[in-house]
């Protein structure tokens, strides 16, 4: 695996920086960006400050943490082991679907006992697929289960297969 640092982790990688709220961020700071994030490298991690996040530049970067909002300055920070790189095959990541709240996320994983992983462009692949499937109902009418429980089993089924999304419905249909 790749060892991140102040020279390269903002080189297409993913990672979800934690939500810090009690950090002065220094005046000295590291580094500032055309689009106005600062950053703050220590021996332990990065601290970012920014009003935006999620795609920045190359990389996928989320801030985890309670009643954030769009265009809000917020500081996080990431330690260096909590990047990981997008453009390669190596699988670090599981999609996390929320049925009740009709939304599935990537997310990456240290621990690589949780099943099933994905490279960063598989797990975008299905993602995408997945919130199809999610936000849209009119689909499930081509089936005699209940809606919400089709829904549930053809995503737990693509989720943990390599068939494609039309196999796995035709399975469901016969």
């Amino acid at each position: 695996m790749k060892t991140y640092n102040h020279t390269n982790f903002f080189k297409h990688t993913y990672c979800e920086f934690q939500w810090v709220e009690n950090f002065e961020f220094p005046e000295n700071a590291h580094f500032k960006s055309n689009s106005n994030s600062t950053y703050y490298y220590t021996e332990k991690g990065v601290f970012r400050k920014s009003n935006h996040w999620g795609r920045v530049a190359n990389c996928h970067w989320k801030i985890i943490g309670n009643n954030i909002k769009n265009q809000q300055t917020i500081i996080g920070f990431a330690a260096w082991d909590a990047f990981f790189p997008t453009n390669s095959s190596e699988k670090n990541f599981m999609i996390s679907v929320d049925f009740e709240q009709n939304n599935s996320i990537i997310q990456s994983v240290k621990d690589k006992t949780s099943t099933p992983l994905f490279s960063f462009l598989e797990a975008q692949q299905k993602l995408k697929r997945i919130r199809e499937l999610l936000q849209n109902d009119s689909w499930t009418h081509y089936f005699t289960q209940d809606p919400k429980e089709i829904k549930q089993q053809i995503i737990y089924t693509f989720l943990n297969s390599s068939k494609s999304l039309q196999q796995i419905k035709q399975e469901f249909k016969n």
